[in-house]
């Protein structure tokens, strides 16, 4: 009878979300820079809302997105973003982002800065993000 409990208890707890993190990287900052932005592919299985993000490199990583008025690209502050269920969420230029902002020290190439995403359902995942060379326009080479 015990086993028969736990079988059903097993059951009715439905699965962990789970999260990928790909191709997560930063520009390399000038000397004196106090705001990076960073990137990254997040797959899910089941839809969550990535809620919040942070650094111990900056004092606070905000979620932005890239909004086109006419000529003018403006970044626009958001309260995270909705990742689709068995779907992709790009961060990339030009579009969703992180910015970090007043970072604590200039990003080298080579580096790595490390990243904690808390999501609503999946709860937190630690990753990192490569540094890539200043003058990376669209994806961080390895």
């Amino acid at each position: 009878m015990k086993y028969l409990l736990l079988l059903l208890a097993l059951a009715a707890t439905p699965a962990a979300a789970q999260i990928a993190v790909e191709d997560a990287w930063i520009r390399a900052t000038p000397p004196g820079a106090k705001t990076a932005a960073g990137y990254l592919v997040i797959r899910a299985d089941a839809a969550d809302r990535l809620v919040s993000v942070s650094s111990p490199a900056a004092e606070r990583v905000t979620t932005h997105i890239t909004v086109h008025e006419g000529d003018v690209a403006r970044m626009r502050e958001v309260k995270g973003y909705d990742v689709p269920a068995g779907g992709t969420l790009e961060l990339k230029p030009g579009g969703a982002h992180l910015m970090f902002v007043n970072i604590k020290a200039s990003f080298k190439e080579g580096d790595k800065v490390p990243l904690t995403l808390r999501f609503e359902r999946a709860g937190e995942l630690k990753t990192e993000l490569h540094v890539g060379r200043l003058t990376d326009a669209a994806k961080h080479a390895h």
